[in-house]
């Protein structure tokens, strides 16, 4: 048999796979992915140079409003990096265009058994553990930043770069399409200016690789274990900020909070990077207010895009009450003063969903 060029490989693989694609195999759908779970073929194994019948994830990405920051476009490239060093990580087996076919991981997704209850401390233990190897990788193995990007342990130039990626690729972008909703439920058009002016001043910390979305659908648990999946969103900045976006999506009381920052700081000194904890208790607070900030806006738009098409007064509640709960959180970061009730918002999600709810679709 004669050998098969990469083209008439990958072709065979792609045809195979989607095959594989009619509602067989499992599917879990995110923000910025759907991921079919599906068992590996004899022909696709032969293909890879796997185990026939070993299950896969194949990653279909999902058109989206840009919502995060996403500096490295394919995920494949830094999972090779990472996979060199945190060796629990699902590695890429395949880039097929725009697609992409891991390594598939055993284990129950922490948002399936713990949704919102409390995080034992043997499990945060090991995130701060997580956090501490994630900043060890070598930024020399990375790949290239953007060339904008801020100089190493410039924290304050960091924050400045996030802010300005929200109010320009964030909320700017979608003004067009919610600007009057963003306006209706009471959110200024200079929220973030306001933001960027009050917070400034951050002690200088080396810069490390970050995940940024350490949250319970992107955590599995086997055997006591954790091994945190979907790097996508992975950059290359302040480690503080990693913290917060944890801690913030993760949906930690105020205790488990204060525990999570103890533990990641004793990691971090563990590991030989106490330098990675200064000015920590000053600036913390900060990330985690721009958290707060920046989410309103994706929160918002992805409340009013999920309305169906004939979508009733239970689906303007449901999400009224997703966009009260983002307003509530933004209030005090960005100084919301006009903060709607319930029914304004219903109002408005109404009016946007007259306007653009069909061309949402």
């Amino acid at each position: 048999m004669l050998p098969l060029s990469p083209k008439t490989r990958r072709a065979l693989l792609e045809r195979h796979l989607e095959r594989g694609l009619d509602g067989r195999g499992e599917v879990r759908a995110g923000h910025h992915n759907t991921n079919h779970i599906l068992r590996l073929g004899v022909v696709p194994a032969v293909l890879l140079g796997s185990v026939p019948f070993a299950r896969l994830k194949y990653r279909v990405p999902l058109a989206t409003v840009e919502v995060v920051p996403r500096i490295w476009p394919w995920e494949p490239d830094i999972l090779e990096v990472v996979c060199r060093y945190l060796r629990e990580v699902p590695r890429c087996l395949a880039v097929l265009g725009d697609r992409s076919l891991h390594v598939y991981r055993r284990g129950r997704v922490l948002s399936e058994h713990n949704p919102d209850g409390r995080v034992e401390e043997r499990l945060m233990r090991q995130f701060a553990a997580f956090f501490a190897r994630t900043a060890r990788v070598p930024a020399e193995a990375l790949p290239p930043l953007p060339p904008d990007w801020p100089a190493h342990g410039d924290s304050d130039g960091f924050l400045r770069w996030l802010v300005a990626f929200t109010e320009e690729r964030v909320h700017r972008t979608n003004r067009e399409r919610f600007g009057a909703l963003f306006t209706a439920v009471g959110i200024p058009e200079d929220a973030m200016d306001g933001f960027r002016r009050r917070h400034h001043g951050l002690t200088s910390r080396p810069f490390t690789l970050l995940h940024t979305d350490v949250h319970r659908a992107n955590v599995v648990v086997r055997r006591g274990r954790i091994t945190v999946i979907d790097w996508e969103l992975a950059i290359y900045g302040d480690p503080l900020h990693d913290l917060a976006t944890h801690i913030v999506r993760m949906g930690y009381d105020k205790e488990e909070q204060a525990r999570m920052t103890g533990l990641w700081a004793e990691a971090m000194t563990r590991a030989g990077l106490p330098e990675l904890t200064a000015g920590l208790h000053d600036d913390l607070g900060v990330y985690l207010a721009f958290e707060y900030a920046q989410s309103v806006f994706p929160d918002v738009m992805r409340a009013a895009l999920a309305l169906p098409a004939a979508a009733g007064p239970d689906h303007f509640r449901a999400a009224a009450r997703r966009v009260a709960r983002a307003l509530g959180r933004a209030r005090e970061p960005l100084r919301l003063v006009d903060l709607p009730d319930d029914d304004r918002i219903v109002r408005a999600l109404r009016q946007w969903h007259a306007r653009h709810g069909a061309a949402a679709r």
